[in-house]
């Protein structure tokens, strides 16, 4: 059983902010897949199915917190304590300030790097869960980064968006395999970033 929890603050209101687009991918992964309908559940948005690997299907729950982002931790806290998981069956879809926009990494563990979604999580189960993180690309200073993240992607980002998290629901089958290296090689060739600037590759190598 994978719990993949998408992070996002709910309503009408941010649901094309760049703070959303981990609603975005688990949406798109859910709807590939056909999961069954969304219900809601654990202080959010919860709908369950399978995802065939060669192994055979895995059991997955499509997680969308509505606690506002500062409070993610409630709700996949209390999704892992009743499925009786560990933090290794929870893979985080975020967004990803220093990763260039439609850039995709997965990660295991390490520390919240200002992201509130994620220092709620790591608060209520311990860091060590799994990450899909997805660029967005940064404003370039500080102080304009929560106007950034609360902005709505541009008309001529969503193209990109849209491939972006299309290609994280192709390749689901290797991400609920456990292979977070395979999945982000395939992500990242269905959905290919724009060659990355010199001062995003820079940031890209100091993991900022």
């Amino acid at each position: 059983m994978l719990i993949l929890a998408g992070l996002g603050n709910p309503g009408v209101k941010y649901a094309n902010n760049r703070h959303n687009i981990g609603f975005m991918a688990v949406d798109e992964i859910a709807r590939r897949w056909s999961f069954g309908p969304e219900r809601t559940k654990f202080h959010g948005l919860a709908a369950e199915g399978t995802i065939p690997t060669p192994s055979g299907p895995v059991k997955a729950l499509v997680l969308k917190p509505q606690t506002f982002m500062n409070e993610s931790g409630r709700s996949v806290g209390d999704a892992m304590a009743f499925y009786k998981l560990t933090p290794a069956d929870v893979v985080v879809f975020h967004d990803e300030l220093d990763l260039a926009p439609g850039r995709f990494r997965m990660k295991a563990g390490g520390g919240a790097a200002g992201h509130n979604g994620l220092r709620s999580i790591s608060g209520r189960i311990g860091p060590d869960y799994r990450r899909a993180r997805l660029g967005i690309g940064h404003p370039g200073h500080k102080d304009l980064v929560l106007n950034y993240v609360l902005a709505d992607f541009y008309k001529v980002e969503e193209p990109r968006v849209e491939a972006l998290d299309r290609a994280c629901a192709d390749a689901a089958p290797m991400l609920a395999e456990g292979e977070d290296l395979k999945y982000q090689s395939e992500v990242s060739r269905l959905a290919p970033a724009e060659k990355l600037d010199a001062r995003s590759a820079s940031r890209e190598r100091l993991g900022r």
